[in-house]
């Protein structure tokens, strides 16, 4: 395994709206794509961000303004998430925002994932994103398999949350941009700020930081800032 594709970073080295269900949304590339545990392959890592490992994690959230991406290709498609588990499990509880480019231009969309059950797509009509929104995801054990998952567009003015059961190890908490397809769009710099987990700061777990490879590094993730709380994935290449 090709180690050089992590980063140890440590703290000290760092400089409501109702619930509605869920609406099948409008067919895409994303529908069917998993944003799934983090994959090695001879290409390297599918995420970036950081992950914090060890036992009984309970909670993890983050807040983002969403990029404006500009597509390369229709292949390309991206998410920044935050979630429970994936690094070294076999499932991951999280949220977030995807932007998918199988029509030719980016396209926003809000979701949730309990890993391996398939991600849900919320509706466009009924929860829009557009770039420039302001992005808080959260999610949370509330004890007996239960987790509740919530995400919040407060540009938008709305919340969408709902709670899933799912067994699952909470061996790890994860703030993450992941691409399925290997192939990210154009995001410039995607800051992520306020993160945290079990109430404490991202960075006082000591997380693991990764940088997104598909045979050349395609972002770069920086140090932590901001107390332990924030940092930001920067584009690089396709």
């Amino acid at each position: 395994m090709r180690r050089f594709l992590i980063r140890v970073v440590t703290l000290a080295a760092a400089a409501t709206a109702l619930a509605v269900p869920a609406v099948p949304a409008t067919a895409s590339a994303a529908q069917g794509l998993a944003f799934r545990p983090l994959q090695y392959n001879t290409n390297g890592y599918n995420w970036g961000g950081y992950a914090a490992t060890g036992s009984g994690f309970t909670s993890v959230s983050a807040s983002w303004t969403e990029p404006r991406a500009t597509c390369n290709s229709s292949n390309d498609l991206y998410a920044p998430w935050v979630g429970i588990d994936g690094y070294g499990s076999s499932s991951v509880e999280q949220t977030g925002v995807a932007t998918d480019c199988s029509s030719g231009s980016p396209v926003n969309q809000a979701w949730y994932e309990m890993y391996p059950a398939n991600p849900v797509y919320l509706s466009l009509s009924s929860y829009p994103v557009s770039a420039g929104d302001t992005i808080s995801a959260s999610v949370t054990y509330a004890g007996s398999n239960k987790y509740t998952l919530k995400l919040t567009d407060s540009s938008r003015g709305w919340t969408y949350t709902t709670s899933k059961t799912l067994s699952a190890s909470r061996a790890s908490a994860e703030v993450i941009i992941e691409s399925p397809t290997g192939a990210y769009p154009n995001f410039g710099t995607l800051k992520f700020s306020s993160a945290t987990v079990n109430g404490k700061s991202l960075g006082s777990f000591n997380p693991v930081a990764l940088d997104p490879s598909n045979g050349a590094y395609e972002a770069r993730t920086s140090a932590l800032g901001s107390g332990g709380t924030s940092f930001s994935d920067t584009f690089l290449q396709e």
